[in-house]
């Protein structure tokens, strides 16, 4: 198969090998640390199974159909000579301004990554530690939760800003870097040779070890007769017993809502880059159906039954007041430690999760390179080497930043929160109106339908035109008006934060530059219309 071309229009136009390829490419996006340490640490910390209600509710008035309009309006925009967002928003909305707003959908992708693939690193840099028998070594087992606690602050340099770039913290630096060269391997190779190829492999490994721990944790029942409450029933219990009350807190159901968009990578802008490397014909309704339910499968029941249950076996009720990184890094570890049998159960089981932790992210991190490499070579004409050096560079120096301003984690948690849960909300917003309103459900029916296997029902049209961004505006509405004043006084008391604002800023202000530009060469290229009739037709408008 031929490589893409630079400039997106020359050369050969890259596509995807098989349905199984883009179907688990696609999945693979999806499934990450999301599943197994995001779903988890939301669902106890926003009512157990009362944040199931709005998280289901989310996944099928929001996720599902969402999912579909981005696969529609990808191939849509791929067909039509455009792998980026900037791109096919033009073409699914012929206005001046359309491009722009797929800045955001460039800067998503982007700004999670710089902070994902850190993350990414500890969970490689907890598997090695295991494997070395570092983290069973009996100065931090005698400690407890207590010493994993500890382990986790001096690991991510949580005690002090410029923490992690002291001698001492020379391995988590090293494994960054390889975590950094990895990504960048594959997607250099693009996305035949590298994602589809990488995430063929990756995805069955990663159930055979999640379903190797999920056993073990089944089967763990009550290690303490001591406790009797805290067994796999109790646990299964705490995680889907719901807490009504949480109900009436927008936040819950912003952080539902968040989750599936995360989880799904609904909002990212990657579905609909990789939608657009897809052939005219290929069926977008049965393999957007197809891994949506790959990814809920590895998020409901395989994270869902074994980090919740398992903390609570050996923490009990306790479990609930742990955040994400709490839960994934502190309790974890000292449950691994906790388990019946000689030490090596415990080591051998820690080094399965944290190593099938690291597989999740690295499918994750290595879509959200993509989106902007294929930005970078149809905006500018860059080869693919070049593409990767210059993205390589802008996540560096965010990724820096990240590790610099690690005390409390302030920095990564304000790019989670802003980026990673926020600005979910209002790409998903801006997608709901480009599909429902400017490309038409009537039109996007016709064109999701093409090579469909099976429907979509009207009634679905319907939401995404009227219900979905009613929805979207009422929650994400609700919550700035019962937090934001709260979040915006921290912001203003906390240097950290505020910088991590600013450089959020200055990553949007750059890529609205940079798409302003592209599109300037578009236009000039005869590639880009608008409804004034301003520009020549697209070329392949009719390919």
């Amino acid at each position: 198969m031929a490589e893409q071309g630079a400039g997106g229009g020359r050369g050969g136009k890259e596509q995807w090998a098989s349905r199984i390829g883009v179907i688990l490419a696609v999945a693979g996006s999806a499934v990450g640390l999301g599943n197994f340490l995001r779903f988890p640490g939301q669902a106890a910390q926003n009512g157990g199974g009362a944040f199931l209600l709005p998280y289901f509710i989310s996944l099928l008035v929001l996720g599902i159909p969402l999912c579909w309009a981005e696969w529609t309006m990808g191939r849509y925009g791929g067909t039509r000579g455009f792998n980026s967002a900037p791109g096919i928003y033009s073409m699914i909305w012929r206005n001046r301004i359309s491009k722009y707003f797929g800045a955001i959908a460039l800067m998503i992708p982007l700004v999670i990554y710089m902070y994902y693939v850190v993350i990414e690193a500890w969970c490689l840099g907890y598997a090695i530690k295991y494997i070395t028998g570092a983290l069973v070594s009996p100065e931090i087992k005698d400690q407890g939760a207590e010493g994993y606690k500890n382990f986790f602050g001096d690991f991510v340099g949580i005690g002090a800003h410029g923490a992690n770039f002291s001698g001492t913290h020379l391995f988590l630096l090293v494994i960054v870097i390889l975590s950094f060269i990895l990504n960048f391997t594959l997607i250099y190779r693009g996305v035949t040779k590298g994602i589809e190829r990488f995430c063929r492999i990756a995805m069955p490994v990663m159930v055979v070890l999640a379903v190797i721990v999920l056993v073990r944790v089944l089967t763990l029942g009550t290690p303490d007769p001591a406790k009797p409450d805290q067994s796999v029933l109790g646990g299964l219990g705490f995680m889907w017993n719901p807490q009504f009350e949480k109900l009436g807190d927008f936040k819950t159901w912003l952080a539902a809502s968040g989750q599936i968009f995360f989880s799904l990578s609904v909002g990212f802008g990657i579905i609909i880059n990789y939608a657009s490397y897809l052939r005219k014909n290929d069926d977008v309704v049965l393999s957007g159906l197809t891994s949506s339910s790959m990814n809920e499968f590895f998020e409901v029941v395989l994270g869902g039954l074994i980090t919740i249950p398992a903390a609570f076996i050996f923490l009990g009720a306790a479990v609930g007041e742990k955040g994400t990184f709490a839960l994934g890094f502190e309790s974890l570890p000292n449950v691994f430690a906790l388990m019946p049998g000689p030490a090596l159960v415990g080591q051998f089981f820690g080094f399965l999760w944290f190593f099938m932790l690291f597989i999740a992210a690295i499918t994750s991190s290595v879509s959200m390179l993509q989106p902007v490499i294929a930005f970078l070579e149809e905006g500018f004409g860059l080869k693919r080497h070049a593409s990767a050096a210059m993205l390589g560079l802008i996540s560096l120096l965010g990724c820096g930043f990240v590790l610099y301003f690690s005390e409390g984690l302030v920095a990564l948690d304000t790019f989670d929160f802003w980026v990673g849960s926020v600005l979910l909300f209002v790409l998903a917003l801006i997608q709901s109106l480009l599909y429902g309103w400017a490309f038409g459900i009537e039109k996007g029916a016709t064109e999701a339908h093409r090579g469909a296997h099976i429907r979509i029902p009207h009634f679905v049209q319907l939401m995404l035109k009227y219900v979905v961004p009613v929805y979207l505006i009422v929650v994400l509405v609700g919550f700035c008006t019962q937090n934001l004043p709260s979040y915006v006084e921290s912001i203003g008391n906390n240097p950290a934060a505020l910088g991590s604002i600013l450089f959020i800023g200055a990553v949007l202000v750059t890529l609205l530059l940079l798409v302003r530009t592209a599109g300037k060469r578009w236009e000039a290229q005869g590639r880009l219309t608008y409804d004034d009739g301003d520009t020549a037709t697209q070329g392949g408008e009719n390919r």
